[in-house]
């Protein structure tokens, strides 16, 4: 299996990372990023543990910011919005509760099935999003 963006997320989130963490550690594998954004990445798991913004989509924000923000060419903003967009285009809304509002247990294996979709979309957003950024590296 060829190891993309969307496949490293999907299996560090089936082998217990959160949401957020899968994002920030298949960016770190890929070379995008250092492995301190995974510990940034842990409070934004299950919506900031409040439920209000789906941790993939905080995940794919963080890179961004990352690589787009202020001391870089400062376009953090405008890309944020075009995955945003992307995101609810498909899903609707971001928050977490939202989206899992059918899955009673958050920890029940049938709201992590769900929430690989989110982690997946977000994942292959982002790496569309993130050509240029790959062929530096």
């Amino acid at each position: 299996m060829e190891k993309n963006f969307e496949n490293l997320a999907v299996d560090y989130f089936k082998n217990g990372y959160s949401c957020s963490e899968s994002i920030a550690q298949a960016a770190v594998d890929l070379g995008l990023t250092n492995k301190d954004l995974v510990s940034v990445a842990t409070s934004f798991s299950g919506g900031m543990s409040s439920g209000c913004l789906c941790g993939a989509v905080a995940g794919a924000q963080m890179v961004i910011g990352l690589l787009y923000g202020k001391y870089k060419d400062n376009t953090a903003r405008a890309k944020a919005k075009e995955f945003y967009d992307k995101f609810a285009s498909v899903h609707k809304v971001t928050c977490c509760k939202i989206l899992t509002k059918d899955f009673k247990d958050f920890h029940s294996p049938e709201r992590r099935n769900h929430c690989i979709n989110m982690v997946e979309f977000c994942a292959k957003t982002l790496d569309e999003m993130l050509e240029k950024e790959k062929e530096k590296i």
